[in-house]
């Protein structure tokens, strides 16, 4: 008798060909994949005036090159977890590291600056990676050996971020060409995508169906219209036509593409194997994370450069202080995203996530109350890196657990792409904050606006607190 066809979104064997050891072996070379991701994802930033000048284009041209990445990767993400799914994650791993590669070195070498945007778009792969390896690693190891790898996956996506804002910002001021200093990360990533050829084992859940194609348009073409809305708030208003409509299309095109989602036999993201109270919780937990890991980053670094003789507060520091200020929290961020196995080991994962989620929670309060000398930023910075990493480390791990096997790469990738959006809507929250805080003829914010974007964060890190508390396991 003929064995049956499993349906769809049901997981299919396929062939062993490695024991699971050998993934533990090649943890390591995962390892070094998420280094380069970290240092490729920071170490643009200090260059951004540097190829404003090369390609000469202003600054808000230069927006577009980490709005590019941004709106890239949101669509990447879940085509890459899918097709990970349906094909193998070490498969989909090497063509999203040669995308990188490829990317990267258009980025260095572009001639005009449509060139490198269209680098900055292949370089859109790299927040696919994280997903891919915590689909691969949980397919192939026991749970608490997966939780193991996933934490130093994390951990060493923190330090590349650490490694890649300070050597590349040291390079910038020892080599004065930005084109050969971008060659670096290039190398880098070249690099990586032979070792993904070595040691590393294929999955072995498969599920079945194909690529959603449509869907991947719809929530592109979604994307775009959110996040072009939003970032015009701080230039037209909340309320003005320039916001409003591409968020209302934002609204109409994500509807379609839901339905679309739930109807399809074989969906880009199935939304059907994620619904429910627990799993449904964690992604909101996801969003307000998204807000306070991202949201947060201009405004400190605006605030500590402020010249407190004009502006009322601030230190008026430069790159290099306003680095060595944010250094304790960054480091803070690695030790407890490299100690998230061992600390859910005591507390779980779940206590992990509200104990992660106080820490933020209590650092943006400080922020918010104790910001008048350098020592108070600094230590609220340390309490805000310490929750960062334990919720890097705890986050994807609980989502993944709370998902059902066969829809692993999905969920993880689904989970950044819900923090990304939150990220990019909080971008928009804040410019509108600070804006609001705004005398009628100067372009300085007053005080109060930077306290009310801390409070905003305070608030988004309590009611983490609560959704964590409110989900069920799986």
């Amino acid at each position: 008798m003929s064995r049956p066809l499993p349906s769809p979104g049901e997981a299919r064997p396929a062939q062993d060909t490695s024991p699971p050891a050998s993934v533990t072996a090649a943890v390591g070379l995962l390892v070094l994949f998420e280094l380069m991701s970290g240092f490729l994802q920071t170490g643009i930033t200090p260059l951004l005036p540097e190829l404003g000048d090369h390609h000469g284009i202003d600054d808000s041209a230069l927006n577009w090159i980490v709005s590019v990445q941004l709106l890239a990767g949101a669509v990447m993400v879940p085509v890459f977890g899918r097709l990970g799914d349906l094909y193998g994650h070490r498969r989909m791993l090497r063509a999203a590291l040669a995308a990188v590669a490829a990317g990267t070195f258009l980025v260095a070498l572009a001639p005009v600056f449509w060139v490198l945007l269209t680098g900055r778009v292949l370089q859109g792969a790299l927040v696919a990676l994280l997903p891919l390896e915590i689909a691969l690693v949980r397919d192939r190891l026991p749970v608490e050996q997966a939780r193991q790898a996933i934490a130093r996956l994390v951990g060493a996506l923190t330090l590349g971020g650490l490694l890649g804002a300070v050597v590349m910002g040291a390079a910038a001021k020892a080599v004065h060409s930005v084109q050969l200093v971008l060659l670096v990360p290039a190398f880098l990533a070249l690099l990586c995508v032979p070792v993904s050829f070595l040691a590393i084992p294929e999955s072995v859940a498969r599920a079945v169906g194909r690529p959603d194609w449509p869907g991947a348009v719809l929530l592109g073409l979604s994307l775009v219209c959110l996040l072009g809305g939003v970032s015009r708030v701080d230039q037209d208003g909340w309320m003005s036509a320039g916001v409003l409509l591409p968020l209302a299309l934002f609204g109409a095109l994500i509807a379609v593409w839901v339905r679309t989602q739930l109807r399809g036999a074989a969906p880009l993201v199935d939304l059907r194997a994620m619904k429910g109270r627990g799993v449904a919780r964690l992604y909101l937990v996801s969003f307000f994370f998204g807000v306070m890991y991202f949201g947060s980053q201009s405004p400190n670094a605006t605030f500590l450069a402020a010249d407190p003789t004009t502006d009322g507060y601030g230190f008026g520091l430069t790159p290099l202080g306003i680095s060595l200020v944010s250094l304790p929290g960054t480091l803070a961020a690695l030790v407890t995203s490299g100690c998230t196995a061992l600390i859910a080991r005591h507390l779980g994962y779940r206590r992990t996530l509200v104990t992660a989620f106080g820490l933020m929670a209590a650092g943006f309060l400080a922020l918010a109350c104790l910001h008048d000398t350098v020592t108070d930023m600094v230590v609220a910075v340390l309490i805000c890196g310490a929750g960062i990493g334990a919720a890097l480390g705890a986050m994807p791990t609980v989502v993944v657990e709370a998902t059902e096997p066969q829809h692993t790469g999905v969920a993880s990738a689904l989970y950044n792409n819900v923090k990304t959006v939150g990220g990019a809507i909080a971008g928009g929250a804040v410019a509108s904050l600070l804006a609001s805080h705004t005398g009628p003829h100067g372009t300085t914010p007053y005080e109060g606006g930077y306290t009310a974007v801390w409070l905003l964060c305070a608030i988004c890190g309590l009611c983490a607190i609560a959704a964590v508390a409110g989900a069920r396991a799986r």
